[in-house]
């Protein structure tokens, strides 16, 4: 990830910042040293540092007291803004009536101070949002602003990508995003697809290959029949995944809300009277608005309503930069919590395609090989193609290949007979064979008469899942697998990799059904997360408490059905999802109860007189600014597991 470089915004804000702290230290530094309420003598003396610090005062609080106004006039009257206004204008009242009275002037340099802090906090939260916002912006940019319609003649426009149609030709140049879902009818490049899975290394494309929106071509001209309109598209499917991200919230967000509502309103009612009433008793006015007035800044939720929505909004930042898709902040929440890992066994836990695992030999393991290829060769069935693959290499022609039905291919070449199939081919042709115990399709070789060796063909296990698979057993996570397959294959699968559990011969409402009673035997405060390939398993993802797909691109399912969505092919998403999400929940902890145990401090402090203005400066803005930083932690990076993902 580029570093993150400034906005406009902020860099003007910056500025601001900057200029007006120069002034408010040259003014407060010769207010020590000379006391600028002593130039002038009379009633009238508070003017000269009233002016003074005036100046200061505009130029870092005038969109304070404009948004304070205007959210008055909408009826929102209880928020950050209204506090700030009425503790520093409270606090330059009270320095004029001191001053007039005679007393010691105090208070244009707490105001000032109080602004001052508060913007340094605020831009601290803009940095932070913006920092986190630039990993989501990265799947934004994804966005085609236009496609190049190849027309009936031949000519080429530019149109909206809204306006294309199913069916219709679209050029690709070097350089540009591709618009909208198709197929390869001509030339060949590589496409960078690094905004939608966080893969760095290109994809190649060539006639018939499939090119997904949002990829951006690097090397040739493509031209691509379109196979789906923009609304159906996987650019418009993350898009709007992305944007509704944020409607939804967590209990934690709620809950500060919720907070925030009611308790802004309260502090300024106790402020009120931690004013008046001792005011009435004592009659010592000025100390007791002073008091009210540290504590209405110190009482400022700022740190809560800003650093807890912004460290699950930096969580949802750092898993989308490495193509975790997680759609709102409650499923970060909720899977922090997750302790049973349900998973589809073919695409996710298993390549989905068939591959030779192991070669049996009587003598010669490449002449196993050799022989079943040389069958083979002409066949589309998946395990020829599995066959013909392994040896990779070029095959005798000119045998009679010859099916029988349900037992295998018999080759013919001038006496030189080849039979490969099961054991049915074997004991029909009177061939003594070793027999496979393994679990798989076995296939079987003889040559002659004589038995050469087997081969067993078996979808293939990914090489993460073990890893995986392991680490959330660490994590006394139960880990349990549904498929479609025989119990002696399944049996097999699940010990290889370490499950917990296993249900095997199950169609697809099978899944459901098992889901279903596993989430009503479990208890109230676990979470059951479903692991699919987002095409066959949608009814279970959706059931599921939290639905998790794998290999998000290009399919539709998995982006409508799942609450998280892993672009890359790859199990280990899985893992590094739940430390962002741990990490996520861990801050914000830590930021609740900091926040809460140093204002509630304080608020004690500066009702009994003990605690200053500039301590509720602390107070306030202080921890707001701590409990910003600490949530940046949240979109640091994770390189160790980057690594591992991109290997």
């Amino acid at each position: 990830m580029k570093h993150y470089s400034m906005s406009r915004k902020d860099k003007k804000n910056l500025i601001r910042i900057l200029v007006a702290l120069v002034l408010f230290l040259a003014i407060f530094i010769t207010d020590k040293v000379i006391t600028l309420g002593d130039v002038y003598q009379g009633p009238a003396a508070w003017v000269f540092p009233f002016c003074l610090y005036l100046v200061v005062y505009l130029i870092i609080g005038y969109d304070v007291l404009w948004r304070a106004v205007r959210n008055i006039a909408h009826g929102q009257i209880f928020d950050e803004n209204f506090l700030m206004c009425v503790a520093t204008l409270g606090a330059f009242s009270l320095a004029i009536y001191r001053g007039a009275t005679g007393q010691e002037i105090e208070g244009f340099d707490e105001a000032c101070a109080v602004l001052l802090f508060y913007q340094v906090g605020e831009w601290f939260q803009s940095y932070a949002t913006g920092k986190s916002r630039k990993s989501i912006a990265g799947l934004m940019d994804i966005r085609p602003d236009y496609a190049n319609l190849v027309k009936e003649d031949g000519s080429v426009e530019k149109a909206d990508p809204s306006e294309v149609k199913v069916g219709d030709t679209i050029l690709i140049n070097p350089g540009e995003k591709v618009p909208l879902d198709g197929v390869v009818v001509k030339g060949a490049s590589t496409l960078d697809t690094k905004a939608l899975t966080g893969e760095s290394l290109p994809r190649d494309a060539e006639t018939g290959s499939e090119v997904i929106s949002g990829c951006v071509n690097l090397t040739s001209q493509l031209t691509v029949r379109v196979e789906k309109e923009f609304y159906d598209s996987t650019v418009s499917k993350i898009l709007e995944l992305v944007e509704n991200a944020a409607d939804q919230k967590s209990k934690a967000e709620n809950f500060i809300t919720k907070f925030a509502k009611y308790y802004t309103p309260i502090v300024c009612g106790v402020a009120l009277l931690l004013a008046v009433i001792p005011g009435l008793i004592t009659m010592d006015w000025s100390t007791w608005i002073y008091r009210a007035l540290s504590f209405l800044v110190v009482s400022c939720p700022c740190a809560l309503v800003i650093s807890i929505p912004l460290s699950f909004f930096a969580g949802i930042g750092a898993a989308s930069r490495y193509g975790i898709l997680i759609k709102g902040s409650n499923y970060l929440e909720k899977f922090n919590s997750a302790n049973t890992f349900v998973f589809d066994k073919t695409g996710t836990l298993t390549k989905g395609n068939f591959a030779v695992t192991k070669i049996a030999p009587e003598s010669n393991a490449d002449e196993v090989l050799h022989l079943a290829a040389i069958a083979e060769h002409d066949s589309n069935h998946p395990i020829a193609k599995s066959i013909v693959a392994r040896y990779g290499k070029q095959t005798e022609t000119g045998y009679t290949l010859t099916n029988v039905a349900g037992s295998g291919i018999v080759a013919e070449k001038e006496g030189d007979v080849i039979l490969c199939g099961n054991e049915m081919l074997m004991t029909q042709y009177g061939v003594s064979y070793t027999k496979e115990t393994d679990v798989g399709t076995v296939v079987y070789v003889a040559r002659n008469g004589a038995f050469v060796g087997s081969l067993l063909i078996s979808d293939e296990i990914k090489p993460e899942t073990g890893q995986v698979i392991g680490e959330l057993n660490a994590m006394d996570c139960k880990t349990i697998m549904l498929t479609g397959d025989n119990e002696a294959i399944a049996k097999n699968v699940a010990h290889e990799i370490g499950l917990t559990g296993y249900k095997a011969s199950l169609l697809p409402q099978n899944k459901v059904e098992e889901v279903e009673k596993m989430l009503a035997h479990k208890k109230q405060k676990d979470v059951l997360c479903f692991v699919g390939d987002g095409i066959n398993d949608a009814p279970v993802l959706m059931r599921s408490d939290i639905g998790i797909a794998m290999g998000g691109v290009g399919s539709d399912a998995a982006i409508e059905a799942s609450d998280i969505v892993l672009m890359k092919d790859d199990l280990r998403g899985i893992s590094l999802a739940k430390r962002i999400a741990k990490k996520t929940m861990a801050i914000v902890m830590q930021n609740i109860v900091f926040s809460i145990a140093v204002k509630v401090a304080i608020l004690i402090l500066s009702a009994v007189g003990i605690a200053n203005m500039w301590l509720a400066v602390f107070g306030d803005v202080g921890v707001a600014v701590i409990a910003i930083l600490n949530a940046m932690r949240v979109n640091s990076r994770y390189e160790s597991k980057k690594t591992e993902q991109t290997k």
